[in-house]
C-alpha cells in the first residue's frame, strides 16, 4: 500500500509513517521553542516593574519559569540570591534537579534551579532537554543582569539622596550663617551709622552722606536675609509646613506679579518630620521658580491633601506648557526635574509631569504619609 502527498511523489507506508513522525517531532520542537521565548519574553516584561521590589519580582520569575519546561505540570523552580530564596508556589528540591548559577560581574551571587516533582525519561542532561539547558543559562543572565541594574539603581539613589541631603545641610549652614552672623553685623553698622549721623549738623554735607550709606546698608541686611529665607524658611519647625508654603507663595506672588492659590486639607493636626517637611517645600519652591523662568503663566494653584496613607501635592500653572521630552533632553534644562525626581525618592514617593505647549504643566506627587496625630483634650 502506498501513500502520495502530491501527485508526483507516492510514499509508501513505512515512509508516510516516517514523514508523519519527523513532522510530529518539529512541532514538538516549535512549541518547546515558543514556550523558551514566552519565558524570556515574560522575564523581559516583568523587569519593566521598576517600583517592583526585587524580592517580588524574583518570585514572580520563578513563578514563571515552569510553564516553559518539557514537563511544565510537574516542574517547579528556585531563585536563589545570595541567602535569600524565592520559590514558585510548588517548589520542592527532588534528585531530578537543574541549575545555573547567577553571575554578576562574573562572581557567582546565586542560582536558578529547576526540579521535576517525579522521575521523567532521560533525554539529554538526565530528563532536561539540551535545549532546556541553554534556556537555564539564558535566565541565570537575564536574572543576572536585571539584579546588577537594581543595584546599580539603589547605589545611584543612595548617592542622590546623599547629594541632596549634603547640599541641604550646608544650605541650612550659609542660611545661618548668613542670618545669624552677617546680617546682624550689618545691621549693628547701620546703627552705629545713623548714632553718628545722628550727631551730625543736618546742614552738613556729611549727614546726606551717612543717609545714603545707611539706606545701602539697609537694602543689603533685606537682600541677605532674603537669601537667607530661601536657603532655610522660616518657621518651618515652628509654624508647620502648610503655613510656611503659604508665606512664601503670599511672598512669591508680591515679588512676581503671579496669583498663587493654595488650598490645603486632611492636614490638620498632622505632625511631619523636618526631613518630609524641607523636601517638600523644596519641591513646591522649584515649581515655583521654574514658572518664574520658564512658564510665563499669570496663576498657579497649588493643592496639598492628606489622604492617608498618601499625601499628594498637585501643582498646575496656566502657562506656555513645554515639551517635556525636549526638557529633559537638554542638558542645562533637566535639573530641576532631576532634583525634585531625586526629593520624591528621597521621600519614597512618586511623581509626574504633564504638559503640552500651550496648556500649562501639571505636576503630581504622592509620597507615603507618615505621620502622627497630635492628641487633642
Amino acid at each position: 500500500m502506498t501513500f502520495q502527498t502530491d501527485n508526483t511523489y507516492p510514499l509508501t507506508r513505512e515512509a508516510w509513517q516516517d514523514f508523519v513522525a519527523q513532522r510530529r517531532k518539529t512541532e514538538n520542537a516549535l512549541l518547546e521553542r515558543i514556550k523558551e521565548l514566552d519565558c524570556l519574553y515574560g522575564i523581559t516584561r516583568l523587569a519593566q516593574r521598576t517600583q517592583q521590589p526585587l524580592d517580588e519580582l524574583l518570585a514572580d520569575i520563578a513563578g514563571l519559569i515552569p510553564a516553559s519546561w518539557q514537563y511544565p505540570g510537574i516542574a517547579c523552580a528556585s531563585i536563589r540570591l545570595g541567602d535569600a530564596r524565592h520559590n514558585s508556589p510548588n517548589f520542592r528540591p527532588t534528585p531530578w534537579r537543574q541549575s545555573s548559577p547567577i553571575l554578576i560581574r562574573g562572581e557567582a551571587c546565586g542560582e536558578v534551579e529547576v526540579c521535576y516533582l517525579q522521575e521523567c525519561p532521560d533525554s539529554d542532561e538526565g530528563p532536561f532537554l539540551r535545549e532546556e539547558r541553554s534556556l537555564i543559562d539564558a535566565v541565570a543572565d537575564q536574572i543576572g543582569r536585571i539584579v546588577a541594574q537594581r543595584r546599580a539603581e539603589e547605589r545611584m539613589g543612595a548617592l542622590s539622596r546623599e547629594l541632596i541631603m549634603a547640599q541641604e545641610n550646608e544650605r541650612q549652614r550659609i542660611a545661618r550663617e548668613l542670618h545669624d552672623h552677617l546680617a546682624q553685623d550689618l545691621s549693628l553698622a547701620k546703627a552705629d551709622l545713623e548714632r553718628i549721623q545722628c550727631a551730625l549738623s543736618a546742614e552738613g554735607p556729611c549727614r546726606a552722606q551717612t543717609a545714603a550709606i545707611a539706606d545701602r546698608l539697609a537694602a543689603a541686611i533685606r537682600g541677605i536675609r532674603d537669601l537667607a529665607y530661601g536657603l532655610l524658611p522660616p518657621g518651618l519647625t515652628e509654624l508647620g509646613l502648610v503655613e510656611t508654603v503659604l508665606a512664601h507663595c503670599e511672598e512669591f506672588s508680591l515679588r512676581h506679579g503671579i496669583v498663587v492659590d493654595v488650598f490645603a486639607d486632611g492636614l490638620a493636626g498632622v505632625d511631619f518630620d523636618f526631613d518630609t517637611q524641607i523636601n517638600i517645600y523644596r519641591l513646591i519652591q522649584e515649581a515655583l521658580n521654574n514658572v518664574r523662568k520658564h512658564a510665563r503663566a499669570s496663576r498657579v494653584a497649588i493643592r496639598l491633601l492628606g489622604s492617608y496613607p498618601s499625601l499628594l501635592v498637585r501643582i498646575e500653572d496656566d502657562g506656555c506648557g513645554a515639551d517635556l521630552d525636549g526638557c529633559q533632553a537638554g542638558p542645562g534644562r533637566r535639573m530641576g526635574l532631576w532634583s525634585m525626581r531625586e526629593r520624591v525618592r528621597l521621600l519614597g514617593g512618586t511623581i509626574s509631569f504633564k504638559s503640552k505647549p500651550g496648556q500649562g504643566l501639571q505636576i503630581r506627587i504622592e509620597t507615603p504619609l507618615n505621620r502622627s496625630r497630635r492628641e487633642h483634650t
